[in-house]
């Protein structure tokens, strides 16, 4: 009886021993080292869903496309003819978009020529006037020839263009025809002399070349 009495005793004094306690692992050598390498997380990058990809714009639009079709799968009949006339009207709203764009900048180009054509247009009489100083010798010293080679200086930025010259074929898309010469031995129609110069701007006439046309007697 008495030795079991003392037995209890001896065990209920004992305290438990908690495993993980740091008390008992307080030594460096009591830890106990894990095994294996150790192993880096990436926190960035491609494989953790970062913006850099190694696949390129083809590849993502591929998995994209295979992403929808695993989606398209799950839909019903229904569902699919509504998801394929979405995209119809999506691909039909790009192709008006890209037309309207298109078309935006034609507009804009033609009004800019139309409305250089008509500044150029209100000025060809004093570019006239400059012509036939020129051609009196009015022009060969002096501050007016640097005035002069200015003005068309200015004008050629614009890509105007003298048209009309004395001996080519009359062409009724560049030339006014003002008088017809009967001449012996012509054989068509040529330009005689030129009485006042014409003018085109790029591809656009602003204004016929007035000849006197030679023509067959």
């Amino acid at each position: 009886m008495t030795d079991s009495t003392n037995d209890d005793n001896v065990e209920n004094n004992e305290e438990p021993q908690v495993e993980g306690d740091a008390t008992n692992a307080s030594q460096p050598e009591d830890l106990i080292e894990a095994e294996g390498p150790d192993v880096e997380v990436p926190t960035d990058g491609p494989a953790a869903g970062g913006p850099e990809s190694d696949l390129s714009p083809e590849d993502e639009a591929l998995l994209a496309d295979a992403a929808r079709g695993i989606e398209e799968d799950k839909l019903s009949p229904d569902e699919r003819d509504l998801v394929a006339e979405m995209r119809a009207d999506m691909l039909r709203a790009q192709a008006e978009l890209v037309n309207f764009r298109k078309r935006v900048e034609r507009d804009r180009e033609a009004n800019r020529e139309v409305a250089i054509a008509e500044v150029v247009r209100a000025l060809l009489p004093a570019l006239d006037d400059l012509t036939r100083a020129e051609a009196h010798g009015d022009l060969t010293e002096g501050p007016m020839q640097v005035i002069g080679q200015k003005i068309r200086g200015g004008f050629e930025k614009f890509k105007l263009v003298q048209i009309g010259e004395k001996g080519e074929s009359f062409d009724p898309n560049i030339h006014e025809a003002i008088v017809q010469l009967p001449t012996p031995g012509a054989t068509g129609q040529t330009v005689a002399d030129v009485v006042e110069p014409g003018y085109k701007l790029g591809e656009r006439v602003i204004r016929a070349a007035k000849v006197a046309v030679a023509v067959p007697a």
